[in-house]
């Protein structure tokens, strides 16, 4: 076999394993082949007009770990692939190029703009999906999907038909979140609130009868008040129940309008009477329902000023603002103006401030569905992890309101409703079936005109887990990978995406679409900053790849992961510096390993006939698999990654190759080297596939692809816990020699004589068998093992468990130069301890210090008092 290349070059490694993994199609799954049967993860599709962010690598990595470990467990393990057609953001892309050309949507018209848009998706709609392939996704590649596929649509179609048949889904005028930018409705999650400091004007509102005799009303949104019906107080505010039933004259407007009562006036706010806009505020709209006021719409949906707000007619809304608020001021109408902090809503997608606003739109009633899925999941599915969320996750469905589902752009699927010119309804599948409907109802042929909006993007992705899998349509992979089993997703879109599958799964499949949701951190800067291109500090993972490579991007992700993900670019060279250690370590064992010494399986090896170092490091190999595989199993990855770290670098690297560089003659020691290396490999894949694969390959041939190899299975017959204990002395001893030489500034090519005093037999036993590594590694030249100790002096001391040593110093060192040395660097030490700890002491400082500054004191005189205490110890253990 040809000897590995000297250094590890991720990129070769990378495009190679690519191109391998796409000719041989190692992640395609296929019904039925396994008896454990299937494992179906779908990812959660990007927007197609998506590129890769940090949050797209750690979640796809997320998947990719479990998926890889299923398959490699025996499953048919499905990942599904896909992008999502994201309307109103995609629809912003293609009008932004238009606007470059001059022109817009509605000069090109519904047609050639849809041209437009499949054609923008031809060209850049596979973006994302090529660079999470560059990560090393092991999806399904030939079962990618896109929400607007035709099977997919149509998918979508049978489920707006089948509630709507349902009484599920119907149309109604109503206060819905609107983007004038966009100019579309929005739902209450795609408005998000943000905090905002505004203002509270305070209006007078005079009396009909009596114009020196007014109603104060404070209001955030003074532009509205061209829309006001009505002016509300509570009935049980003492202040106000003569004037209920009087009329006011509404200014700027003249607009007569009476003074109502209604509970659901808070007394405390402003001065306690409220103005009533039904057309322009949600709680205003039921109020205007219940006291039957008009409602009157002052804004066009582009944000401008309609005819019905009178002179302030062709105003922008925030313009109309300004213009109103100097009227009011100019004709005395204007009583003062109080800052004021409030929770703004603006939209997801563009930012701009969101308008409460009267339309006409399609709805989904969300409490049967949410009733079903709240009884699902106190019956506990789903699983949802970390559990603090699960509450959040109930009040949801508890407190769902309907779901405003129509949109109003071109870029999405088409409402299914078609109109005749009476204004009938038909809900079909198709055009045919909506104009054979209107036939049966009029007894001859009408022309039918579609509603023109689209439906909510999440309309599409709610039935993501079936859909994908060819629903409405019977087939066997519907029948075989659903339900799907673990949901990896971010928490911000557990009620637009995550409660919406389920009750779609219900609805349509009798079944909770997973059994399990993991909700992972943000991914943030080293500051705790989010990431993101407007603070400057976003990272782009292509380039982290490019520089490291994408194993060391995984590693590190996940290495650094927990509730958030705190990352710099420094912190992927740990991720580097693992793959090289790896690569080395695997260049090293290949090179001493002869042939027959390959072997395929632990079983090759018989335990009694190891050395102590062997049983040990096999013995731990057992322990960290069965640790890596729990922790896989229960999503703490950062753990199983931290518990393979340790093993490989510290375990393996740093103690067992370094203990056998003097036994590679040994045909069992280059077995365990060999077996253990290989094990340790086949643990790695899942979190760092490309350079694993690579080594794979170099251990048991080019004919073998690592992802379709078994996970190792722990074999009890090795573990063995009295080796672990007898090399926990060994190392703890040599450990503690080292560091006396270290201490006592002992030059590293000095040899030492040592004299080791043991209280227990199976102790010296311990130390004789492993006395020629201990030798070697802590550069003993002579040793001897006496029980009487008291005649030795001018020696260096230490322990180990219940083995202690003396070494000579009066050759080697200088001592009272070495003890003056000591003792200038402890007072050194308690010196500075004590000025940080004066410094820590003035609350003054504590108090105006950055928090980080007073944490990084802290932590400093903790270590130079460890320092100083250690010195101590050294000094007592010279006699």
């Amino acid at each position: 076999m040809p000897e590995i290349s000297a250094r590890y070059n991720p990129k070769d490694v990378e495009e190679k394993r690519l191109k391998i993994w796409d000719a041989l199609k190692p992640f395609h799954a296929t019904a039925r082949k396994s008896p454990k049967g299937a494992f179906t993860i779908v990812i959660p599709p990007p927007n197609v007009t998506g590129v890769l962010h940090m949050g797209h690598a750690l979640n796809n990595t997320l998947q990719d770990i479990l998926i890889r470990y299923k398959r490699m467990n025996g499953f048919d393990a499905l990942w599904m692939p896909g992008t999502d057609h994201a309307g109103i953001a995609t629809q912003n892309v293609v009008e932004k190029q238009l606007a470059k050309e001059g022109t817009t949507r509605d000069a090109l018209g519904r047609e050639k703009f849809m041209e437009r848009l499949w054609d923008w998706k031809r060209h850049h709609g596979d973006t994302i999906i090529n660079q999470l392939h560059k990560l090393g996704s092991s999806c399904d590649w030939d079962r990618t999907r896109f929400t607007m596929d035709d099977d997919y649509s149509g998918a979508v179609r049978e489920v707006f038909v089948r509630l709507y048949e349902r009484g599920l889904v119907y149309q109604g005028s109503y206060i819905i979140n609107w983007c004038p930018r966009c100019e579309t409705a929005l739902a209450d999650e795609e408005a998000e609130h943000k905090d905002a400091n505004g203002h509270l004007w305070h209006i007078k509102y005079p009396f009909k009868d009596d114009p020196t005799q007014y109603v104060v009303v404070a209001t955030t949104r003074p532009e509205t008040m061209l829309g006001d019906t009505a002016v509300a107080v509570n009935p049980a505010d003492e202040r106000y129940k003569e004037l209920v039933g009087r009329t006011i004259v509404l200014p700027l407007v003249d607009r007569e309008i009476k003074i109502i009562a209604d509970d659901f006036v808070d007394r405390e706010f402003g001065s306690g009477a409220v103005k009533v806009t039904p057309a322009h505020d949600p709680n205003d709209f039921a109020m205007g329902r219940r006291h039957n006021l008009e409602f009157v719409n002052i804004m066009h949906p582009n944000g401008v000023m309609n005819k019905n707000a009178g002179r302030f007619s062709g105003l922008d809304r925030f313009e109309a603002r300004k213009a109103v608020v100097k009227a009011l001021e100019d004709e005395g109408w204007l009583l003062k103006i109080d800052p004021h902090a409030h929770a703004v809503r603006r939209c997801y997608r563009c930012d701009t401030i969101v308008e409460p606003y009267l339309s006409k739109q399609w709805f989904v009633k969300m409490k049967p569905l949410a009733d079903k899925a709240l009884e699902a999941f106190r019956a506990g599915k789903p699983r949802i992890s970390p559990k603090r969320w699960e509450k959040v996750y109930e009040n949801w469905l508890v407190e769902t309101r309907d779901w405003c589902i129509s949109r109003q752009i071109w870029w999405g699927h088409r409402i299914p409703v078609w109109y005749d010119g009476d204004g009938n309804t038909f809900c079909a599948r198709t055009e045919a079936e909506a104009l054979a409907q209107a036939k049966a109802k009029h007894g001859k042929d009408v022309l039918l005109k579609q509603d023109p909006d689209v439906l909510d993007t999440w309309f599409s992705s709610w039935l993501w887990p079936f859909a994908t899998l060819g629903w409405p349509k019977e087939n066997v992979d519907l029948k075989y990978f659903y339900p799907t089993h673990t949901l990896f997703t971010a928490p911000e879109i557990i009620f637009f995406w995550v409660a919406r599958m389920v009750m779609a799964g219900i609805e349509f499949m009798d079944e909770v679409p997973f059994t399990d949701v993991v909700l992972h951190g943000t991914v943030r800067d080293a500051k705790g900053r989010k990431m993101s291109k407007s603070l400057g500090n976003a990272i782009d993972p292509l380039d982290v790849i490019s520089e490291y490579g994408a194993d060391a991007l995984r590693f590190s992700m996940i290495l650094n992961s927990g509730q958030d993900i705190f990352i710099s670019k420094e912190k992927f060279e740990v991720g580097r510096n693992f793959a090289n250690k790896l690569w080395n370590a695997s260049r090293f064992v290949l090179m001493n390993v002869k042939p027959e010494a390959r072997i395929k399986s632990f079983d090759e090896i018989n335990p009694a006939e190891l050395d102590l170092a062997s049983r040990w490091v096999i013995s731990r190999c057992q322990t960290a698999l069965c640790e890596v595989s729990s922790a896989i199993e229960e999503y703490r990855y950062s753990e199983a990654e931290n518990t393979l770290y340790e093993f490989f670098w510290s375990t393996y690297c740093d103690w067992y190759l370094e203990i056998i560089k003097g036994q590679l003659d040994n045909v069992n020691v280059q077995k365990t080297a060999f077996m253990v290396l290989e094990t340790t490999i086949r643990m790695l894949h899942p979190f760092i596939p490309f350079v694993t694969e690579e080594l794979f390959c170099e251990f048991q041939g080019d004919d073998k692809l690592l992802t379709l190899e078994a996970w190792p299975v722990p074999a009890a017959k090795f573990q063995d816990a009295k080796a672990e204990q007898e090399m926990g002395l060994v190392i703890g001893l040599i450990s503690a020699i080292r560091n006396s030489r270290s201490q006592w500034n002992i030059k590293p090519a000095d040899q030492i004589g040592i004299t080791f005093s043991v209280d227990s037999g199976l102790s010296k036993k311990t130390v004789i068998d492993a006395l020629a590594f201990i030798k070697r590694l802590t550069k003993i030249s002579t040793f001897a093992f006496a029980q009487d100790v008291s005649g030795m002096s001018k020696c260096a001391t230490g322990v180990a468990g219940d083995v202690k040593y003396f070494i000579p110093l009066g050759d080697l060192v200088d001592i009272d130069k070495e003890k003056a040395r000591i003792c200038a660097e402890i007072a050194e030490k308690e010196k500075a301890a004590a000025a940080i700890d004066g410094r820590l002491s003035n609350e003054g400082f504590v108090s105006k210090a950055p928090a980080d500054v007073v944490e990084k004191d802290r932590q400093r005189m903790v270590d130079f008092r460890a320092r100083a205490t250690e010195l101590k110890k050294t000094l007592e253990c010279l006699i």
